[in-house]
């Protein structure tokens, strides 16, 4: 923990004079996202009262109902991140195709993708939502960016981070030198650093999965939570699952524990977007020291074939996420 008074447009100035790959674009990108964290957290904020948790009779490209603060976080951000003159090409989980950055727009060397607001369904019933980015560098030459820009390893990425609009709002980033978490302060309208340095704990107290899926859970799932209600000490883990995705793994990346999406006979292939919901994450929980997986094989290292491919996550605690692919493993060969 550190004193608040370090501002996230200071931190980021500091950085890029210490690190040797820091460049100006990203420092442009993060604080687009700091000033998008500021107008989404108003907006939810006044949710209730503008009527803004309302669904707008469209679905988005994943079939989802569509709330009208799903539009307002998907629009204001391909807005601002385009006027940032730093990206070439963006994909939004709301649209099914890659974004184009305007032509009347200069077109940067960077790549992002991100869930708007992700939980959004949350809205309704005054629990916490939230907004994940991911930061890639162009491979493509120049001009407008292309698919082959966007469908990257999550190991490709320079930058990551998520804002949750919660009791407060913060704003988590990486870009491989560690995580660090600024809190906005509504009284003077800046976020201050208030997490510097996380470290995930190697073992945590509290696991998060959707239990009413149970009897859909691929092998080892069961047999895994089964051992660690009963056997693993004499203070049982707790449950703790809020349905929000960014405000699960915030517990977990700050208190230690796991998180599970398994594949299930609903979704085989999983459920969470690789691109702008797993990787990201999998990018942060990794430089806090924890673990991001399928179950078999590591997140980052999985090469897109499509925009919206979905995964299993299962993410948190480094020891936590290890006894869980060995109940995955030995459930194979018990099955093979």
């Amino acid at each position: 923990m550190t004193p608040a008074t370090t501002t996230i447009s200071r931190h980021l100035s500091e950085e890029q004079v210490r690190l040797p790959d820091w460049t100006r674009a990203i420092l442009e990108l993060l604080n687009s996202f700091a000033l998008v964290g500021k107008i989404i957290s108003r907006e939810v904020s006044r949710a209730g009262l503008s009527q803004g948790l309302d669904e707008n009779g469209s679905q988005n490209s994943q079939g989802e109902q569509v709330t009208k603060l799903d539009v307002l976080a998907h629009n204001l951000i391909c807005h601002v991140l385009s006027h940032s003159f730093q990206v070439c090409i963006m994909v939004s989980e709301e649209s099914e195709s890659p974004l184009e950055v305007p032509d009347n727009c200069s077109r940067g060397n960077y790549v992002v993708l991100f869930d708007p607001l992700d939980g959004s369904s949350n809205i309704e019933i005054n629990a916490s939502v939230g907004t994940i980015f991911s930061i890639y560098r162009r491979i493509s030459i120049d001009g407008k960016g292309t698919i082959g820009d966007c469908l990257q390893a999550g190991i490709k990425q320079v930058c990551a981070g998520y804002i949750l609009y919660g009791s407060s709002t913060m704003l988590v980033y990486t870009m491989g030198y560690g995580v660090h978490a600024f809190t906005l302060d509504p009284y003077i309208g800046e976020f201050l650093m208030s997490h510097e340095n996380i470290k995930i704990p190697a073992r945590g107290n509290y696991y998060s999965i959707n239990e009413g899926s149970a009897k859909h859970w691929t092998a080892g799932i069961a047999d895994y939570l089964d051992s660690l209600k009963s056997v693993r000490s004499t203070r049982p883990p707790t449950l703790r699952y809020i349905g929000a995705l960014v405000a699960d793994f915030h517990r977990t990346l700050l208190s230690g524990g796991i998180f599970l999406y398994p594949a299930n006979t609903h979704y085989p292939e999983g459920r969470l977007r690789l691109l702008y919901e797993a990787a990201p994450l999998a990018f942060i929980s990794e430089q806090a020291g924890g673990r991001a997986t399928t179950g078999s094989e590591r997140i980052l290292e999985l090469k897109p074939k499509t925009l919206h491919q979905r995964v299993p996550l299962i993410i948190g605690s480094w020891e936590d996420v290890l006894d869980l692919e060995k109940f995955i493993l030995q459930a194979r060969s018990k099955a093979a």
